[in-house]
């Protein structure tokens, strides 16, 4: 079956890339994949987008609005010509419930539905990003058993990114993490 052909306007895209131990990312990754070296360091990231004006391709724009996130990690393997670079996208999180019903059917690739919370204040970005609750609520903590949430703040003044793992808290988080 042929995938729709859907338009959409690319809102935001934020890319937040961070070091990461290459054995414990080398561990992680499937065959045939390695990761790729910076520095002595792999690079793992997320892609934050927000997508308006979702419609099917050659219809009038739409209200349809999502969040997305999708892991990333920069990879290279072993092709006829010699090495290959790219990108592994182990899991894609998505604020809409049709796309993570769609993915992997209607389109390529699995969505997992997740909560995105998302505050833009005069070049400062806030992006909280969460499992949902069942029965369509959102849980504001999750066990080790449901998963853990994050917290990415980026504040453009300063160029400085920071990354919070929050344990599963969708709270504010009381401490003042750094990377």
């Amino acid at each position: 079956m042929k995938a729709p052909a859907l338009a959409a306007v690319m809102e935001r895209r934020i890319l937040v890339n961070y070091r990461v131990d290459p054995d414990l990312l080398g561990s992680y990754l499937p065959v045939p994949f390695r990761p790729v070296l910076l520095g002595g360091h792999g690079v793992a990231g997320v892609c934050l987008i927000r997508l308006g004006r979702i419609r099917p391709a050659g219809l009038p724009a739409a209200g349809l609005r999502s969040e997305n996130a999708a892991h990333r990690v920069a990879v290279c393997w072993d092709g006829p010509d010699g090495p290959v670079t790219g990108v592994y996208i182990p899991r894609r999180d998505t604020s809409s419930r049709l796309a993570a019903l769609a993915g992997g059917r209607l389109f390529p690739g699995y969505l997992h539905l997740a909560r995105f919370r998302a505050r833009e204040d005069a070049g400062s970005y806030r992006i909280q990003v969460g499992q949902p609750r069942r029965h369509g609520a959102y849980r504001g903590r999750s066990s080790s058993r449901r998963g853990a949430s994050a917290r990415i703040d980026l504040h453009q003044p300063r160029r400085r990114v920071r990354f919070l793992p929050r344990s599963g808290r969708l709270r504010r988080h009381p401490g003042r993490g750094r990377f």
